[in-house]
């Protein structure tokens, strides 16, 4: 391991920040903070701490001395200095004469030493690093050093890696107890660089930043230079079928079983978004004859469990012929929650208070032959699963290479997971309405579809956009944190291949809006049989093209869905020299009706949106004009003209009635009206 310290940057870091009132120290603090968790083989994902002791001034005025110390909520790799809330040292410093110091007192104790009360929480470890003399303290979960901590003879590895340099505080759970422990370890060696938390992370401490900061590096160097000598094992190989399915058709089978029924009187159902990962460390891993032994004995680090539970799933090997495949994925999740619910009754019985019991469905499911999923709330959530499953891989692979994984027991690992002060990190707000959800918006480019998918991925969607230019989808898509896919509906080949790339990244599909469409004229007499047939097409035979794909991938996850399309005014009210858009649309409303009909028993909705008069998409600006200039009006005025509201209709208002059908779960075979009042379009 490098330093990546560079005087040049440390100093423009603290220019910066300075000419905005930043002390140097703090400033200082931020840029080695960020060295550090830009480093995923030492943070992930806002593990770690650090701190810088200074002086700031108070309220009243008065110089004093404090910690800033990384605040809850904040992750290293981009901290800013309000992630650094300030406290008073000494009265910190106190706290460590006495013997016991709950939880709760510690939280409302810290909370009350800080110079600004609206600061975030500050870390759990703030009194070890308030116990420490040196000015400048980093803590890591390094992966190296679980490596050779995590093993039967960690503490005689350790020894004789470390031995003075960086002496071994026994594992003890983070807060009051594990201060006072390390800080007395300290104490016994007044002259080391730092120490080692068995079985959890490290500890390097200095004079200033750099100081510190290289002293990690050296320390974790030394742990990757011991896992480097002498012979390491490889895994062996499990056999495997000759042919596997793809990622594609595997996930949406692996993300229906692991999802729960939420109500199951109402069909709502809780789901996770996946992240899918084969690289060629996952592949060794997964493929490990000894896979179900080394994956099961617990996390690498505690404060890993809160986001992967303290095991995966592991399912069977993905055979190219999918049959007997989801049974096998069910009866691996009804072991796995049948397993955690024991874990949570024998742990829970010697819990102070007892504990309310956690969702008991995996976070991390390995699959032989193919590779691993994150699964999450969210993409973010789903890549962090992911992100530490393959960090977990890495430090069990080097356990195992040089001798044998062992990890923090179980007692241990139950007692992190269900820490209040643990579970704080994650959060308590609700999930927004459409979060857990996949949704793909067709013709998603511009107009309503761009709008549309805006809208889904505001309620908490994952959201993929197609459109035939895929430049215009990956740019929605961008701004919404979406998948942007190049898409011809026309194209039964595209529209197959968009929809695997959606099982893909995501792991299925949930919502399907299919809103790409054309608006082509002619009085229906004269029109070509061409002309016409382009327009069912695209305004037809499209949107059965991606409602069967949408519907495949439903029914493999099994946990319902909802179909949405846009079928226009035109369906229901033909207007004049518009039967080549208005006959397709038409049968497109009853498409969706047939859908309904069919699949409802299977928990999929079909609804419908009847817009009219949206200035975007099908409603060009010069056909605006040009019939706004026949009638002697403005542009304005036609858009208002003939809704009996007088309210214009915006591509953001069909976006929202798509949503509002999105989450009307007991709403199919409907159609809603956008139009502001359209009698001749009302539905009879």
């Amino acid at each position: 391991m490098q330093s990546l310290w560079r005087d040049d940057d440390a100093e423009r870091m603290v220019a910066h920040y300075v000419a905005k009132g930043v002390a140097r120290d703090v400033a200082l603090r931020v840029y080695t903070s960020r060295l550090l968790g830009g480093d995923p083989k030492l943070v992930l994902h806002g593990g770690g701490n650090t701190s810088v002791k200074t002086t700031m001034t108070d309220f009243l005025g008065a110089s004093r001395e404090v910690l800033c110390v990384k605040g809850s909520g904040w992750d290293l790799a981009t901290i800013e200095p309000p992630g650094l809330p300030a406290l008073h040292l000494q009265p910190l410093r106190e706290l460590k004469k006495r013997d016991k110091l709950s939880d709760e007192d510690m939280v409302s104790f810290q909370r009350s030493q800080l110079l600004d009360p609206n600061a975030p929480n500050p870390s759990i470890e703030t009194l070890l690093h308030a116990f420490l003399p040196h000015k400048f303290v980093d803590h890591t979960h390094a992966t190296a050093l679980l490596g050779i901590t995590d093993q039967p003879d960690g503490k005689k590895i350790c020894a004789e890696v470390y031995g003075d340099r960086a002496p071994l505080v026994p594992y003890v759970m983070p807060g009051f107890a594990m201060a006072k422990i390390a800080s007395a370890v300290f104490e016994k060696y007044p002259k080391s660089e730092g120490f080692i938390l068995l079985k959890h992370g490290i500890f390097a401490y200095g004079a200033d930043a750099r100081e510190a900061y290289e002293r990690m590096i050296s320390l974790v160097s030394l742990a990757e230079a011991r896992l480097e000598k002498g012979p390491r094992k490889r895994l062996a190989a499990v056999a495997l079928p000759a042919a596997l399915a793809p990622v594609h058709e595997v996930a949406p089978i692996v993300r229906g079983a692991i999802a729960e029924v939420a109500d199951k009187a109402d069909g709502i159902w809780r789901r996770q978004i996946l992240d899918f990962r084969a690289t060629p460390a996952v592949l060794a891993y997964v493929n490990g004859a000894d896979v179900t032994r080394y994956s099961q004995i617990g996390v690498v680090t505690p404060d890993h469990t809160i986001r992967t539970k303290n095991w995966p799933l592991v399912v069977p090997p993905p055979a190219a012929d999918l049959t007997g495949f989801a049974a096998g994925v069910k009866a691996a999740v009804d072991a796995f929650v049948a397993r955690y619910h024991d874990y949570f009754i024998r742990h829970n019985k010697r819990a102070e208070p007892n504990k309310t019991e956690l969702d008991p469905l995996p976070r991390v499911v390995l699959v032989p032959g193919l590779g691993l999923f994150g699964a999450g709330k969210s993409k973010k959530d789903a890549q962090i699963a992911a992100d530490i499953a393959e960090n977990t891989i890495a430090v069990i692979a080097d356990a195992e290479a040089t001798g044998r994984y062992e990890a923090v027991s179980e007692a241990d690992m139950f007692d992190v997971e269900y820490w209040s002060l643990e579970q704080a990190k994650l959060g308590k707000g609700a999930d927004a309405a459409l979060a857990r959800h996949v949704a793909v918006v067709t013709g998603g480019g511009s107009g309503i579809g761009a709008a549309t998918a805006a809208a889904f991925a505001k309620q908490g969607a994952a959201v993929a956009v197609f459109d035939k230019n895929a430049d215009a989808a990956k740019a929605v898509a961008k701004k919404i944190g979406g998948l942007g896919v190049g898409c011809d509906v026309n194209d039964t080949k595209s529209v197959r291949s968009a929809f695997d790339q959606v099982c893909a990244a995501f792991g299925g599909v949930d919502i399907l809006v299919s809103n790409a469409g054309a608006a082509w004229q002619g009085k229906i007499g004269e029109v070509s049989d061409e002309i016409l047939r382009q327009s069912f097409e695209l305004n037809f035979f499209s949107h059965q093209t991606v409602a069967k794909n949408a519907v495949r991938i439903m029914r493999a996850q099994g946990t319902g869905g909802c179909l949405l399309f846009n079928v226009s005014k035109q369906a229901v009210n033909p207007g004049p020299d518009f039967g080549p858009y208005g006959l397709p649309k038409a049968a497109t409303l009853f498409l969706s009706r047939q859908y309904a009909l069919d699949y409802g028993a299977e928990g999929i909705r079909s609804n419908a949106v009847n817009a009219d008069r949206v200035l975007t998409g099908m409603l060009t600006p010069d056909f605006a004009k040009e019939r706004a200039a026949k009638r002697g009006i403005t542009v304005d005025e036609y858009m208002r003209d003939g809704n009996l509201l007088r309210r214009e209709v915006k591509a953001s208002d069909v976006a929202d009635a798509f949503v509002s059908l999105a989450l009307a779960n007991k709403t199919t075979a409907a159609v809603t009206t956008v139009d502001g009042g359209n009698i001749a379009a009302a539905l009879r």
